[in-house]
């Protein structure tokens, strides 16, 4: 196969994290004004690292921003260290804070990301600021987990070591965080006239083990240079299962087994060095992402009588991987000015090799034709983007970005296609500080979506009996956004974040037809809008000291034309609305605090070629727990989960020939997996 791997990512061997311990960089001024805060602002929730704190921060939700972004240039995150911005992937803001100890949290501000001179920065944002406690700390956690029919999680830990000497610092962390999940529940499957043609009785379980290890190292000497080295490797391996009693109308009685696998491995290393140069700075961010994840899935069916025996084995085995070498160069020409220059190269792939089995009657496994599942597919991406930000007026902020991408999709294998496209992307953000208690921030995005390569892939989904045709011309979708976002700060009483959003969207990737089948494709236009709050509500002005309200929540409406059926509809499976907060009351001069906790999750149905798939779960989870700061210099937890007895519900309608048809044959089941119990330790050293 050509290599088509850019002569930069040859270079790439290190990947771009910031350690906890980095330089505490100068941030570019700002006449906003700003909110500091200490860890001891935060003792009654006892915090053990700086990621307890800034959970903690009223009115403030963390957005790591990276896991899923087009490079670096797009990054949406809103936390910065020592004021950089994190630049991790897996990697990110979320692990960094939680490696870092609140011993070594030396403030932490809240900015307003148009004032910071970093590209993409808009809206509130975090600045973590560290200190060298002296000497080698480290912080650990476990956690016991117990449900019903469910084997308990004894192997729920983490812990962090990390320490400096002179102008040299690190940090290595290690975990294992398993999964455990199951329900069970009646499924009833009708014709298209609603008669009863079948009963099932299922049984679901879910079994995970999940380790990982991270460190980072970091140099910053006297001379204002800045270095940082870090890597993770991390492993998962879930295991599905699903047991089926079916009851036809006709009196046949059968059994059906579903298992699934996954082996899944993944890794980044990188590093970032920054120094000065002319008169400006000079950043040099480097990556290497790799991922494997060799997958089977099985399912085998048949009657309590020997008849009807079927068999059917997927097995997936992906590669994965992402390199990307970026630099900027900033400079500060004049007090309330600032400009960066940034060039940005990219090389992303996936490597799938597919197999689909099948056999009837207890006769051998036969390999069936799956059409482009065995392929690859690369894609090398350059990016070249100027951003300018000045002060307009004393509480006014402006910053402006253009760029251009120009990239090379390509795909090898089953299918074979090259195509290259030319992208304009930028933004435009506007801050105005009100007064010192209320910020606006309205900002213009012009979006390069990221593409998901599994859309170029064939796939199959044993379980549903359904599965989805790659799709070799795939385009990524381009957005203009229009966003307004409120900063209220309350004081006493709290503080409160609130958004509004709309998207005009051209090329969106949603399910179309393919040939006798069907799967992702482009749309040619569609549109989104919602609304982001996040809340804090303080009670100590109405007499209940130590108590507060946390409140975040999102909703969204969509629509975009089905190319099926030429009327509109939501965008597939897309979000409506999920709510989630937790009431905490500190009892004053104890080392006691109880709490309940909500959430709620609603979303659109899955449309393909011939089935509406929609499922969901209600009501509300919940649970309540009671916290001990102080269990022998720890803190203990114990949680208990789903009070409120949420079950997981599906329906599923299936048409003939497609969903311009009318419906042949439906699905609709309810499953219950019953209270959850949780005991937690954490502590310092």
């Amino acid at each position: 196969m050509k290599n088509r791997v850019p002569v930069c990512a040859s270079l790439l061997f290190m990947f771009s994290a910031q350690n906890a311990f980095g330089a505490d960089l100068a941030i570019a001024p700002s006449t906003s004004d700003k909110t500091q805060y200490k860890a001891a602002d935060f003792a009654q929730f006892a915090p053990r690292t700086a990621l307890d704190i800034v959970r903690r921060i009223p009115g403030f939700s963390i957005n790591s921003g990276d896991s899923g972004s087009r490079g670096f240039g797009q990054a949406s995150g809103n936390v910065l260290i020592n004021g950089q911005r994190v630049s991790g992937k897996s990697n990110d803001a979320e692990s960094v804070l939680g490696r870092i100890s609140t011993a070594n949290v030396n403030r932490i501000e809240v900015l307003d990301g148009t004032a910071l001179g970093i590209p993409g920065l808009s809206g509130q944002v975090v600045n973590v600021t560290t200190r060298d406690s002296g000497g080698v700390s480290g912080t650990w956690k476990w956690k016991v987990r117990s449900r019903e029919n469910l084997r308990p999680t004894w192997n729920d830990f983490g812990a962090t070591v990390s320490g400096q000497r002179g102008a040299l610092s690190w940090a290595v962390e290690a975990a294992s965080a398993p999964e455990r999940g199951a329900s069970a529940g009646p499924e009833r499957v009708t014709d298209g006239a609603g008669n009863v043609i079948e009963t099932r009785k299922e049984d679901f379980t879910h079994d995970a083990e999940a380790a990982s290890i991270a460190g980072s190292l970091a140099w910053n000497p006297a001379g204002g240079s800045v270095a940082n080295l870090s890597a993770k490797f991390a492993a998962y391996q879930p295991d599905d299962k699903e047991v089926s009693k079916f009851f036809q109308a006709g009196g046949v009685v059968g059994r059906r087994l579903f298992q699934g696998s996954e082996d899944e491995t993944n890794s980044e290393i990188g590093a970032d060095y920054e120094f000065g140069f002319g008169p400006g700075r000079l950043k040099t961010i480097a990556l290497v992402r790799r991922e494997d994840s060799p997958m089977v899935d099985h399912v085998l069916r048949g009657n309590l009588d020997g008849s009807d025996i079927s068999e059917s084995v997927f097995a997936q085995t992906v590669e994965e991987g992402e390199y990307i070498l970026r630099s900027e160069y900033a400079w500060v020409p004049s007090v309330g000015q600032d400009w960066q220059v940034s060039l940005e190269g990219a090389f992303n792939y996936l490597d799938a090799e597919s197999a689909l089995f099948r056999s009837t009657g207890g006769a051998p496994l036969v390999e069936l034709a799956l059409p482009n599942a065995n392929s690859r597919v690369e894609e090398q991406r350059g990016e070249l983007s100027v951003t300018h930000g000045r002060v307009l007026a004393p509480s006014l902020n402006l910053q402006v970005s253009l760029g251009v991408e120009m990239s090379e999709l390509a795909q090898s294998g089953d299918a074979e296609n090259v195509r290259t496209f030319t992208r304009p992307k930028g933004f435009a953000s506007l801050s105005w500080q009100v007064d010192p208690t209320l910020q606006l921030v309205t900002r213009l995005d012009r979006e390069v979506g990221q593409l998901d390569f599994f859309d170029f892939i064939s796939s199959v989904n044993l379980n549903q009996g359904n599965g989805s045709q790659g799709n070799s011309e795939i385009v990524p979708e381009q957005a203009w956004k229009l966003s307004v976002t409120a900063e209220k700060d309350f004081k006493d009483w709290g503080a409160a974040t609130l958004t509004l959003f709309g998207s005009d969207i051209e090329d969106i990737v949603d399910r179309i037809p393919i040939g006798p089948g069907d799967g992702p494709g482009n749309i040619d236009s569609a549109w989104r809008m919602g609304v982001d709050m996040d809340a804090t509500v303080k009670f100590a002005k109405l007499g209940l000291s130590g108590t507060e309200l946390t409140f975040g929540g999102e909703w969204r409406d969509s629509r975009v034309e089905d190319p099926l059926t030429g009327i509109e509809r939501p965008i597939n499976s897309s979000d409506i609305y999920y709510l989630d907060a937790e009431l905490r009351r500190d009892i004053p001069q104890t080392d006691w605090a109880v709490g309940v906790y909500l959430e709620s999750y609603n979303g659109n149905p899955e449309y393909t070629l011939n089935e509406r798939f929609h499922s969901g779960n209600q009501p509300p989870f919940s649970y309540a727990y009671v916290e001990h700061k102080d269990l022998l210099g720890m803190t203990g937890k114990l949680v208990a989960g789903n009070l409120l007895d949420q079950h997981d519900w599906l329906r599923r309608d299936i048409y003939d020939p497609n969903r311009r048809g009318v419906i042949v044959r439906s699905e609709a089941r309810t499953r219950h997996f019953g209270p959850i119990f949780t005991f937690e330790l954490h502590g310092t050293f």
